[in-house]
């Protein structure tokens, strides 16, 4: 007896398909590389047949390099405020998130890094979310100088850039020397701390500064 319409599986959805073949396409490149992340493999992982994958993406190089945007696009990072106001629980926050995601990324982040020279079209693919975080944290130190909550001479591109190159060497080296880097538990809030004292927006520091110009302390 054939089975009713609503007993019957319901087929998935293409964006579901879509959804997984990307996560495979990903875990595949993270372990094994462009040259061994094949679309056999890939669709093994995904439970679909490369006929699926040709059909959706074109190639593996279209497949991988949507992969690696969508990781960007997603990467959930939280959010700096628009108008600062506890620049010490503010960038600690951002920063636990930043190097949360740094440590889950770290074995794609190898890779792409191994693969740099032989295929740069794919490390641009990745580089949208730590160009996006850095544009973000140097709009926010400005906003953080122009409230009054710094000093008003610093630029904001080197202390960016500080902050995440010590996030980037804690997630990429810790496995290799972790006797060199803070507790996991304090690191971001120690590289946090470290950068708002480098500008003068930690409380230590602001009121200092308060207190030789006559300016509020915040």
């Amino acid at each position: 007896m054939a089975a009713k319409d609503s007993e019957l599986p319901a087929a998935p959805a293409q964006s579901d398909t879509r959804e997984s073949i990307l996560v495979a396409a990903l875990a595949a490149y993270s372990q094994y590389g462009f040259r061994g992340a094949t679309t056999r493999r890939i669709a093994e992982a995904a439970g679909v047949n490369e006929v699926t994958i040709f059909r959706h993406f074109g190639s593996k190089e279209s497949l991988l390099g949507e992969a690696l945007r969508a990781m960007s696009a997603n990467a959930g990072q939280q959010s700096l405020p628009e108008e600062p106001g506890n620049p010490a629980a503010e960038l600690t926050a951002w920063s636990e998130a930043q190097l949360a995601h740094l440590r889950n990324k770290r074995s794609m982040i190898r890779t792409c890094m191994g693969e740099i020279e032989e295929r740069p079209e794919l490390t641009e693919c990745a580089a949208g979310e730590p160009r996006g975080a850095f544009v973000e944290l140097c709009r926010y130190l400005s906003r953080v100088r122009d409230a009054g909550l710094a000093f008003p001479d610093f630029d904001e591109r080197v202390a960016a850039i500080t902050l995440m190159g010590a996030m980037f060497s804690d997630a990429m080296g810790r496995e290799m020397m972790p006797e060199i880097y803070p507790p996991l538990a304090d690191a971001a809030k120690e590289y946090a701390e470290l950068v708002l004292r480098s500008i003068g927006a930690d409380e230590s520091s602001r009121a200092i500064f308060a207190d030789a110009t006559g300016a509020p302390r915040g």
